[in-house]
C-alpha cells in the first residue's frame, strides 16, 4: 500500500509540473496556468476511474490530491527562473508522468481482474490522456498523434514489460521501479535520439 500511495503522489506531482510549466510557455494567467496543471494531473485516472465504473472518482474524495496539485504549481511557478530549458525540463516531468501512471493503470486493471490486454490499454489511457486533454486545450497537436514522438507506444511496451516479469515471479517493488525507469528511460531516449515510428507519407 505504501509504495501504491507513492506510485500515485509521483505520477500526480511529475503531471502537475508538466501542466504548469507547459502553460508558463503559453504565458498563461494564474488561472489558467492552475487549470493546465490539475487536468493533466488528474485527465487520464479521470476517464480510467469512469471506464472501470470507480464513481466517484478518486480525486473528489481526496482533498489530498487537491493540495498536491496545488502545491506542485506553486513550487514550480516559483522557481520557474531556475529552469533554462523549459522544453527539456517540460519533457523530463512528461515522461516520468508516463511511467508512474501507466503503472497505475496496470495494478487498477489488475486489481479488478481485466485480462492482460485490458489492463495494458488501461495503464495506457491513465498515462496519456492527462497529457492528451493538456495539448488540446493549448491549441497543440497531442503528443499522443505527434510526428516523431513515442508516447502511448512506450507506455504499451512497459505493461508489455510488467506481465512478462510478473510471470517470472520478480518481487513486486523491484518490478514497479523497473516499470517506471523503463517508460521514462525510454521515451526519453527516443526523444534524445529522434527514434519514432514509420508514418504513411501522402499519396
Amino acid at each position: 500500500m505504501e509504495l501504491f500511495t507513492f506510485i500515485n503522489i509521483g505520477g500526480t506531482i511529475a503531471f502537475a509540473a508538466s501542466g504548469t510549466l507547459a502553460a508558463i510557455r503559453k504565458d498563461l494567467d494564474i488561472f489558467g496556468l492552475l487549470v493546465i496543471a490539475f487536468v493533466t494531473s488528474i485527465g487520464g485516472g479521470t476517464i480510467r476511474d469512469v471506464l472501470i465504473g470507480h464513481l466517484p472518482v478518486r480525486w473528489l474524495l481526496d482533498s489530498s490530491i487537491i493540495l498536491l496539485i496545488l502545491g506542485t504549481a506553486a513550487v514550480t511557478v516559483i522557481f520557474r527562473s531556475k529552469i533554462k530549458h523549459l522544453d527539456k525540463t517540460l519533457t523530463f516531468f512528461d515522461s516520468l508522468g508516463l511511467g508512474f501512471f501507466a503503472l497505475r493503470g496496470i495494478q487498477e486493471g489488475i486489481a479488478i481482474h481485466l485480462n492482460i490486454p485490458s489492463c495494458i490499454i488501461l495503464g495506457t489511457i491513465t498515462a496519456c490522456f492527462g497529457g492528451v486533454i493538456r495539448d488540446i486545450l493549448l491549441n497543440e497537436i497531442p503528443a499522443l498523434f505527434r510526428t516523431g514522438e513515442l508516447y502511448a507506444t512506450v507506455c504499451i511496451i512497459g505493461g508489455v514489460l510488467y506481465f512478462a516479469l510478473l510471470k517470472l515471479n520478480i518481487a513486486s517493488d523491484f518490478r514497479d521501479v523497473i516499470i517506471i525507469l523503463f517508460i521514462f528511460g525510454i521515451r526519453m531516449l527516443a526523444i534524445r535520439k529522434n527514434i519514432s515510428l514509420p508514418k504513411i507519407n501522402k499519396m
